[in-house]
């Protein structure tokens, strides 16, 4: 007999947890159209967003964390380098997120809603510190000395005068949305595959979080931040845990019998006598006597 393969149980998608599509994406338009007014309705705060940059610039050097110059010194020594990195900055973060969900509502539904529900709450929670913590990105603080890199050597996806700026806010640096997201691609892809090279999407954050920095439009904190807030999302919406091996079907449909465990010698010899011992043993009268 042959014996069956074992395939994981997410081989095949589970329909039955998949929402309805329509639903699902008026609800992720909803969520990211009111991510995208909110964000604007937080904008014009100039003096307490530069404000607030000085004290976050102060608390990294008390921290001793690395100055955000040296690794846009790294991006410096190559123009197509700095090109390749403004590029990645403006067009990956929203189309590998969006790729993200829809590979996942199509292949992983179970792991689709989870994540749909973490990016949601991440969001959400980074809007609330938008408009409680207006903070200039390093690019705008002197004190700094880094480069704007995508107004000098482009491309970029903010206008030339922030205050007045009406496609983006670009006082909202606290948290980083591009590090966050990047993260629980990273980290829903883990969860919901199980190929041997999956860990090589973490590759994805590590290249954003460099890219943020290098570019000077993020802190080490507000890395450093919204990781956290993730964290606490990911414990408040559970992922599932890894497929299991469930036996595989045959072309019938039929799932095949398990192969029977072995049984020590000893143990089927002391089940034989038991079973050929009421035959022998002779019959006992009512007084106890053999008859």
């Amino acid at each position: 007999m042959r014996l069956a393969r074992t395939e994981p149980t997410d081989q095949e998608p589970d329909i039955r947890a998949r929402p309805p599509l329509v639903r699902e994406f008026l609800l992720v338009a909803g969520l990211f159209l009111a991510y995208k007014f909110g964000r604007q309705a937080a904008n014009g705060h100039v003096e307490e967003a530069f404000r607030n940059a000085g004290s976050v610039w102060d608390l990294e050097r008390a921290l001793h964390l690395p100055g955000e110059g040296a690794v846009q010194g790294l991006l410096l020594h190559s123009q197509p380098l700095i090109h390749a990195a403004n590029t990645y900055y403006a067009a990956v973060h929203f189309p590998a997120t969006a790729l993200f969900l829809v590979w996942l509502y199509w292949r992983r539904p179970a792991h689709y809603v989870r994540s749909r529900r973490v990016l949601a709450a991440l969001t959400a929670a980074a809007l609330g510190l938008h408009l409680l913590f207006p903070l200039a990105p390093p690019r705008m603080l002197p004190a700094a000395g880094l480069v704007d890199t995508g107004q000098v050597y482009g491309p970029t996806v903010y206008g030339q005068t922030p205050a007045t700026d009406t496609m983006a806010n670009q006082f909202a640096a606290m948290p980083s949305l591009h590090v966050g997201w990047a993260v629980m691609v990273a980290v829903g892809l883990i969860a919901a595959t199980r190929s041997r090279w999956r860990w090589l999407w973490l590759l994805h954050p590590a290249i954003t979080l460099f890219v943020v920095v290098g570019t000077a439009n993020h802190y080490w904190l507000d890395a450093i931040v919204v990781v956290a807030l993730l964290a606490v999302a990911l414990a408040a919406f559970r992922l599932p845990l890894p497929a299991r091996t469930v036996p595989a079907r045959l072309p019938g449909g039929s799932v095949p019998a398990s192969p029977p465990s072995p049984v020590p010698a000893g143990a089927t010899a002391v089940r034989s006598v038991a079973q050929a011992a009421p035959e022998s043993a002779p019959e006992l009268s009512p007084s106890g006597v053999g008859r």
